[in-house]
């Protein structure tokens, strides 16, 4: 069986919370593994609207130090500490992120009764954040007003799934079973050869979601999202406020597709949307003539990346 792979969307506004929207906030959930990729203004009460299982989140990776990025980070903790969580907690983030949560608990007076830990995060170059035994998490630069990163999350080889009927009748052993399941051929130890192709059904391709938000239009993000599955990147503004985009250092919906379509990523979702649009239906429809995958997220919704 194929581990779920999903993105659920908390919020997706730029700057303020505004027609309904909130700052960005995403949930990623693989099979069981959960994490949150930033952390705006009311992320716990989005966890709770929405029914995500907060407590299971792992890892959070902020993307920057604008307000509507992190702004919720500080309650999350809190609410994390007197519902008495003891699992550990890592933080990936920009210079100077631990030291605005530290100084927020110093002067309340709090003490953490779960571990928590911070990773300060690379501006200037991509790296490997984390690895765990099903998925990668990578981080890579982004160019905007401050320091950013973007994030792209891999999955690693799967096992794969065994004809059943080969296995009853040729009956390899557990040994044999887990290697085939690996994708590697088996000798065992008479001489007798088991095949992978023979014995297991083909993996398929790797499974990949990529975060850009924010950004100003980089040809220079191609390599860090090329071929994902499914791309997440701003589009703050339609293209007649493309000057503005630039001024701002953000996007413009065909900017995002121009991404999109350069790093031949399977689906683009549109977000960070600015508080001037009630409607959103412009910015999609503008996406759509440079990258026909494209749609806009919505709040509350969960995607599958497949």
């Amino acid at each position: 069986m194929i581990p779920e792979f999903e993105v659920t969307v908390l919020g997706n506004t730029s700057s303020i919370p505004v027609h309904g929207r909130n700052p960005t906030a995403q949930v990623v959930r693989y099979h069981q593994e959960y994490l949150l990729i930033d952390c705006g203004e009311g992320t716990q009460m989005q966890l709770k609207k929405f029914k995500q299982k907060s407590s299971r989140i792992s890892c959070i990776f902020i993307s920057h130090l604008h307000g509507d990025h992190y702004l919720g980070l500080v309650g999350l903790l809190s609410s994390y500490n007197l519902n008495g969580r003891t699992k550990p907690l890592t933080i990936y983030g920009p210079k100077g992120l631990d030291e605005i949560i530290t100084t927020q608990f110093k002067w309340s007076k709090t003490k953490l009764v779960y571990p928590l830990s911070f990773r300060e995060t690379n501006p200037n170059e991509a790296e490997l954040l984390l690895e765990t035994n099903q998925i990668r998490v990578f981080s890579f630069p982004m160019k905007h007003r401050l320091p950013t990163t973007g994030f792209r999350i891999e999955e690693k080889t799967r096992l794969r799934n065994l004809i059943k009927e080969k296995v009853l009748s040729e009956k390899p052993s557990v040994e044999a079973i887990k290697t085939l399941r690996e994708g590697q051929d088996f000798l065992d130890e008479a001489g007798k050869l088991f095949r992978v192709k023979d014995f297991a059904y083909p993996q398929g391709e790797m499974r990949s979601y990529a975060f850009c938000s924010d950004t100003i239009f980089d040809p220079d993000l191609v390599p860090h999202v090329k071929d994902v599955t499914l791309l997440y990147h701003e589009s703050t503004f339609m293209d007649d406020q493309k000057d503005r985009a630039k001024i701002t250092f953000h996007s413009t919906a065909k900017e995002a597709a121009e991404i999109a379509k350069r790093a031949n990523v399977g689906q683009l979702m549109l977000g960070h949307f600015s508080s001037r649009y009630g409607d959103l239906e412009g910015l999609l429809a503008e996406a759509k003539t440079i990258f026909s995958k494209s749609y806009l997220s919505t709040q509350g919704e969960t995607y599958p990346i497949t």
